[in-house]
Order: structure tokens, then sequence, then C-alpha cells
């Protein structure tokens, strides 16, 4: 029987690391690609640049915080600044089928012209499709980003022993949103995604001298698939205190209700970080300092007691393995 591509192969859990791995990587093999970053790290010139693409299909184009425009800038600019880079320009490419509002389009351009503004970078570069009824599902956005390298060696391979891990922001809240929204679930509060450009916290931490060691959004497959990719690339074991992941009250409800694990949800505006220990504080200090990172917590270290492995402490004194996300999860979630 011929295999057929699944909406689990889009998830950004073990399945869209199989099908990258055993179908891309074959046939796209090169050292670049084959360090699976966020972004490639190239040299040009004697110039250091982050290059990147991206697509987004996230269903419902609008939603609470944030439309598919805005998640199209922040999520191009977040992967630059994952590689230490800052973001310069990109290039933009609309599919929009055809029937589409004029003012939704309007609207959702004015929310990217606004994104941008938050770090600087520009569109220079674009492309418009339109296609008949049914060829989309209103609009999808394809983008590309460069970025100028601030940081050097900002990589998932670099963890080492007793490094500590931090994440920005609660985790999850994205994902719940969208799925709140698509199941038309009414919540008594005012959740809405985590969607916002990363750049300046990202920059203050260069700035103060802070030493990164790893960085990276926790887009899809949430915070459980970049701790478990670390914990492969760096053949290193991940510990971490579950009572000290941040995560709302209406996530875990969210979560409750349809048998989600908030870890695997996706975010599109919180980072993880792994530094040294004697970083820690300060770089909690200075992220405290941003809106946007300003619910940054440390929540585990590395450790070398297991090898490939993420292991999550309970609260009730128990421990499990924090496996990678499987399954469809949320398909079109960014």
């Amino acid at each position: 029987m011929s295999k057929k591509i699944l909406l689990s192969h889009g998830g950004g859990g073990e399945e869209t690391q199989n099908l990258i791995k055993d179908l891309f990587f074959k046939h796209f093999d090169n050292e670049i690609l084959l360090r699976m970053e966020d972004a490639a790290s190239l040299v040009m010139h004697d110039h250091k640049i982050a290059f990147t693409t991206d697509s987004f299909v996230v269903s419902p184009l609008f939603f609470k915080g944030g439309n598919i425009g805005k998640l199209a800038i922040a999520g191009t600019v977040n992967d630059l600044s994952m590689m230490g880079a800052k973001p310069r320009y990109m290039t933009c490419s609309f599919m929009i089928e055809e029937g589409f509002l004029y003012s939704h389009l309007e609207e959702i351009v004015i929310s990217m012209r606004d994104e941008m503004a938050k770090s600087g970078v520009k569109i220079v570069a674009g492309d418009t499709k339109v296609v008949p009824r049914g060829g989309v599902d209103g609009l999808f956005i394809n983008t590309a980003g460069i970025g100028e390298i601030m940081c050097e060696n900002i990589s998932a391979h670099n963890l080492e022993n007793d490094d500590v891990i931090i994440v920005s922001n609660e985790v999850g809240n994205h994902g719940a949103c969208i799925l709140a929204t698509r199941e038309e679930i009414e919540l008594e509060s005012d959740l809405q995604t985590d969607c916002t450009s990363l750049w300046k916290p990202v920059e203050a931490l260069i700035n103060a001298g802070v030493k990164i060691h790893a960085l990276r959004d926790a887009t899809r497959g949430g915070l459980s698939a970049v701790l478990n990719e670390w914990a492969v690339t760096s053949h290193v074991c991940i510990e971490v205190d579950e009572a000290k992941i941040p995560v709302a009250k209406e996530v875990r409800g969210v979560c409750e209700l349809l048998g989600f694990e908030p870890y695997e949800f996706a975010n599109e505006g919180t980072m993880v970080i792994a530094l040294p220990k004697k970083e820690a504080h300060r770089a909690v200090e200075v992220l405290k300092q941003f809106n946007e990172t300003a619910k940054v917590a440390i929540i585990g270290y590395v450790s070398n007691i297991y090898v490939d492995k993420v292991v999550l402490h309970t609260p009730w004194g128990s421990e499990r393995f924090l496996e990678p996300p499987k399954g469809e999860l949320l398909p079109r979630i960014c």
C-alpha cells in the first residue's frame, strides 16, 4: 500500500521529524541543512547572516490577539532572532482565494506593518497569486527572512551539563486560543495568542553580555518538541520541574476538557533558552523588563542521568519521560 502524507506529518512532532529526516534530508543533504536550526547561518563576503523561510496556513485567519499577517511577521522575525540575528529584510508572498474580502486583506496587511515596526524588519520583495474558489482556504502567506548575526554560535548542539533551561512566557496560549476559537469554546477570560516578535528581548540579552547556548521559539509541538529536539541533538538529558512551568489556568482548562497537554500546544511568542547556570539570574532580570517576557521562569536544567531524554518531575514527587509529540495535534495552527 502506497504511503500517503497525513496531517500528523505537519504537526511539528515525531512524524514531522521523520518526514524531514527520511525524505528531505535524504535528497537535499548538506551540512547547513542538517544542523536543523530555525534559520541557516551563512557567510557571504565576510558578513554573517541568518536566512529562513516559513509558510502560514492558520485557521481561522483571525483570532484573539492576532491574525495570519501578524503571525507571518512574528514567526519569521522570531526564527531569525533565535539565531542571534537582527531581522533586516523579508519577502512575502500572498496566495489569495477568489472572493476574499478586500477589507479583510487590508486589515491583515496593516497588522503586518504594525508588527514589522517592533523589530525594524522591512518587506523588500513579494509575490501575489489569486486562485479560483477552493484553491486555498481564504489566504495563505509564505515568507523568507534575512538577518544580521549579532551573536554567534547559538545552536541546539551547544547544551552542556548543568545548563539552565528558561521559558520566556506562559506556554500553550496560542494553541489554546486557536483551538477554543475553532471549537467555539467560550472562555470567561481574556486569553489570547502570545503571538509577538521577540527580537527586542533577545537583543537585550545580547547587549547585556549574557552567554546563550541555545534559543528556540516553541511553535508547533510546543515546549515538549523543543526540549526533546535539544536533548537528542546535544545528546544530553533535560530535567524539568513541572510546577515551575508557567501555564495559564485557561490553558489548563482547555487541555483538561479536550485531553491535551499544555507542553505540546503551539506558541508564537514564547522562547526556550539554554544557558550556563551562572548566567540564569541575569537573563531573568533582563527578560522581566519586557511585557512579552515578563512571565519568564527557570524550569529545569541539563544533566547526564540519561541520554537523549527529557524527564518531567511532577508536583507529587514522581517523574516521567516527557515524550516528543505524536499524532495530528492541532493542524493548521500557524
